[in-house]
This record gives structure tokens, sequence and C-alpha cells, in this order.
């Protein structure tokens, strides 16, 4: 990969982005640009991104960014055009190409009623991380800062009881919204994943990791009240095994505030869940050592020698030593 010139990078940009309303010359251009960027050092033999099953030019996250900034004004500009072009970067099925899709989506206005129908088909679609985490944050931009309140009913669909396997990603996207600070919707944020702490399987132990501690650094005293209050009614024995496992993932503060709510209970004082598999049940045990048992010492018994009576009347014995008997001369 040749060293990168900032000044011609923006220049190849800017020539790009002039293939907007263009997609087959977009896609072209796009091509011969990330070929020109390829980083051959990391290009492995079947070209895959790790983790992922899209192909990968191994380009570098600057020349990405740089296209985005071509493409923002542009995009926002002609929203219908936007669409279609991130259709046709979807359907590529490179990473680079997905990517700028997912931005692209984010680039479009919220009352788009194609926006949403994308968004839900292309995470179904997704197994890569990054493309993900991207359709999750940058593709709804603009609807988390432009209309909360729809974009907190689409973090309600994510999260319903009902909907378990869609928790990950409902929590994944609420997550942006949660690291602005300056936000006023954490009160009906705290509302909505409360039943999502308490019932969180342990496939998305990871995702409530994260929540928890975007939630810790946005308002810390609220989320210690509510967590210690989801510890202290826990209906579901998994909700303590579960804040236990990934508590040391954690800020010191707040784990030093949960500590006696997660403290594993003695073996003796564990309650007999059903339906916990053994793994499980291990975690309510304490980790202090059992401190041995004291036994009595047996009692050594007498074997009474021959010719010894066992009665309870038997005299005692004369301790002057007994005659020995004459020899036969």
């Amino acid at each position: 990969m040749p060293a990168i010139d900032l000044a011609r990078l923006r220049k190849q940009a800017n020539r790009l982005a002039d293939f907007f309303f263009l997609p087959d010359e977009f896609m072209k251009h796009l091509r011969e640009m990330l070929e020109f960027y390829v980083n051959h050092t990391l290009r492995t033999k079947e070209n895959v991104a790790p983790g992922s099953n899209l192909i990968t030019y191994r380009t570098p996250p600057a020349v990405l960014a740089q296209i985005e900034n071509e493409l923002r004004t542009v995009a926002e500009a002609n929203p219908e055009f936007a669409l279609i072009l991130a259709d046709v970067l979807w359907d590529e099925g490179a990473l680079e190409t997905r990517l700028l899709a997912a931005y692209l989506l984010g680039r479009i206005p919220p009352q788009e009623e194609r926006l949403l129908p994308r968004l839900t088909a292309w995470t179904q679609q997704v197994r890569d991380p990054d493309v993900r985490s991207a359709l999750l944050s940058t593709s709804l931009t603009r609807m988390r800062k432009e209309t909360p309140a729809a974009f907190l009913t689409l973090i309600r669909e994510y999260l319903h009881p009902a909907r378990t396997r869609t928790w990950s990603n409902g929590i994944q996207a609420l997550l942006p919204m949660i690291a602005d600070t300056s936000n006023v919707n954490l009160p009906p944020i705290f509302d909505i994943v409360e039943p999502v702490i308490e019932e969180a399987p342990s496939t998305i132990q990871n995702d409530l990791s994260d929540l928890i501690v975007a939630l810790y650094r946005a308002s810390s005293n609220e989320t210690i009240f509510l967590l210690k209050h989801i510890l202290s009614a826990a209906q579901n024995p998994m909700t303590v095994v579960t804040l236990r496992r990934i508590s040391t993932d954690f800020p010191p503060p707040l784990q030093n505030e949960l500590r006696e709510l997660l403290r594993p209970q003695p073996i003796g004082q564990q309650p007999a869940f059903s339906g916990l598999h053994h793994e499980d049940i291990d975690d309510f045990v304490s980790d202090e050592p059992e401190k041995p048992r004291l036994t009595r010492k047996p009692r050594k018994k007498t074997t009474p020698g021959p010719g010894t009576q066992k009665t309870p009347t038997a005299k005692k014995r004369s301790s002057r030593p007994a005659k020995k008997p004459e020899e036969n001369g």
C-alpha cells in the first residue's frame, strides 16, 4: 500500500462523489480507489475479514472516512439517490462497501419510510461485527438526534420481552444515545432496560456489560440505585449469577457498591432452584474453603488376656510378683 497522501486522497474522494448519481460508474471508480489503497501485507489468502464472511480490501480507515466526508453533503441533499446508491453498495458484498452503505442510511431523513425496512433486513443478513455496529449506530444517527421519541419506540420493539433474539441489537443501538451525556432521555431509558437486565440470557452477557457501563458513565447514582433494586427484588436466580459474572468489567466504584449483593451464598444457605445447570449452581457456592470438621478420636479397646475374667467384682491384682513354678528335677 502506498503512503497516504492526504491531498491526493481528498482529490480522489471528491472525484468519486461526482458519480453519486451514477451508481454503476460510482462502483467502478470506488473499486479502483479501494484497490489503490489495498494493504497487501494484511491480505490473507482467502481475503476475508476476521470473524466475518465478507471479502475485504483491507482499506485503511482514513480512506473510508474521507469518502464519507465527501458523500455527506450530497447524500443529505438527495436522500432518494442516497438510498439507491446504498442498495448498490450493500449488494456489492464487500466489507468496505457495506460500511459505506450503512453510512448512507445514516444520512437519510428519519421520516423516510423505507429506512427502517432496509435496516431491519440488513441487520438480519449481516454477521460481520463492524457492519452490524455501523447499522445499529451510524445508520440511526439522524433518527436518534432528530426524532428521539421515534427512536425509543424502535428500541422498545427491539427489546420486547417476546423478542429476546433482538435484544442484543436493541442494546447496541441504544449505546450511542446513552453516551450523549446531554441527553434528557435517561429516565425512559432506565425504564426500558430494567426488565432486560432482570431477564437477560447468558448469550448477551457482553452486550449487558456494555449497557451497564454506559449507564454508569451517564448517571452513576441512578445506575447504582437501579441495580440494587433489581438485585434485591430479583425473582430469577440467574439475574444475580449473570451480574456477578460480568461485574469484573464494571468500574471499581460500581463493583464496591454491589459487592455485598453479588456475594455468593454459602452452600448451606443455597436455595434449591430448579432448572439450573451445575455450572450455574456453582456460582451460588462460596469460594471460601470449608473448614475441616473436628472428629472425636475413638477410644482404644483393651483386649482381655487369657484367664482374665470380665466381672465387675474381679479382685484387684496383687502387686506382689507371682511365684515361679518349681521345675521337676
